[in-house]
């Protein structure tokens, strides 16, 4: 059946201004890293691509690796792409990044100008595209110069590639130091993407911290992972259900959900019963609200891996403000918890 999305698919989604950008970004934002791969009924994936972008969702995350097997996620989304969206084109944003292993030898990971821009060539033939809104260096290279990482964003940029560039897991000493590059080149960086979560806190640390550091140059940040890979859900309130993430070692360790980890899960779920949220919408809120230090994060990137959790996910816009006693009472449970997968050794 042709789709053909909803005539009021603008009305309940918040958008948000991209830094100092002429781009807006929906304040929730769908993640393809899980559930769009070969493991998934495509019919799934359709369904949950069509309802996200009739409610509102204009921006779709992939990166060169996600499936599995690597690029699936890419080309699965090339299908859905020229059977439903191809229409509506202008009216998204596609990202995607290069970064992690993708291929096997020496030039198939991290951050060289021949990794970067092969793949990115690669991704535009898997998804059927002339170009990407968004093109990531999806981790700093401890190796490579940072003027060649950034020079390769350039060049995507300036080959009409890319609109945009972004970087993804940079400190904020490499962000401004990215920035920096990017503007004597004449490509400003437009968004950074950290894991971010109630129980992942480290870019409020540091000073200057990552929203510091990216208020500095004007640039946004959608934050990854602000479920903390599926722990800030109802799903472990009493133990480890045998289809989770967890069960299955899908990046989250069954060790996690224990001990204070747990008890914190508890306690921020005892709070959004109080704000008539589940879990997961407060978990989004809180990632959206008004910060003191910084600017606010632009986006929320979540997944799906059904229309009914992406629905639930989504109401999170109905409520994102909070009172100070709220604020209080999350952030007794809302701590640190060493879960950071992406942190760099």
């Amino acid at each position: 059946m042709t789709f053909s999305a909803a005539d009021n698919r603008y009305d309940s989604m918040p958008y948000r201004r991209v830094g100092r950008s002429g781009l807006k970004l929906p304040a929730i934002s769908l993640g393809l890293w899980h559930n769009f791969g070969d493991d998934k009924p495509f019919e799934v994936q359709r369904a949950i691509l069509r309802r996200a972008f009739d409610l509102g969702v204009t921006h779709f995350d992939l990166a060169n690796n996600y499936g599995p097997p690597y690029g699936a996620a890419e080309t699965n989304f090339g299908r859905h792409f020229k059977d439903d969206f191809r229409p509506y084109r202008d009216e998204l944003i596609i990202s995607s990044k290069a970064g992690y292993d993708m291929w096997p030898g020496p030039y198939g990971n991290f951050g060289s100008r021949k990794y970067l821009l092969a793949s990115l060539d690669q991704s535009l033939a898997r998804m059927g595209l002339d170009y990407v809104d968004i093109f990531y260096s999806h981790r700093p290279d401890p190796e490579t110069p940072m003027e060649e990482t950034m020079g390769a964003l350039d060049q995507a940029v300036r080959s009409g590639r890319a609109l945009y560039a972004g970087i993804s897991s940079y400190t904020p000493e490499q962000t401004l130091e990215a920035a920096r590059i990017l503007k004597e080149l004449g490509t400003p960086l437009l968004i950074h993407q950290p894991s971010y979560s109630m129980l992942n806190r480290w870019t409020e640390n540091g000073t200057p911290n990552l929203y510091e550091a990216l208020d500095q140059v004007g640039a946004g940040s959608i934050a990854f992972s602000p479920l903390a890979q599926g722990m800030l859900t109802d799903r472990y309130i009493n133990g480890v259900p045998s289809d989770s993430r967890a069960a299955q070692n899908k990046s989250l360790d069954e060790g996690l959900i224990a001990g204070e980890n747990l008890e914190r899960v508890r306690g921020l779920h005892k709070i959004a019963e109080g704000r008539g949220q589940t879990l997961a919408q407060m978990a989004v809120a809180w990632i959206l609200r008004e910060q003191s230090k910084g600017s606010s994060v632009t986006s929320a990137l979540v997944g799906a891996s059904s229309v009914r959790q992406l629905e639930d996910t989504l109401t999170a816009v109905k409520n994102l403000d909070f009172t100070p006693g709220e604020l209080h009472a999350i952030d007794e449970f809302a701590v640190e918890s060493d879960i950071n997968l992406w942190k760099q050794k």
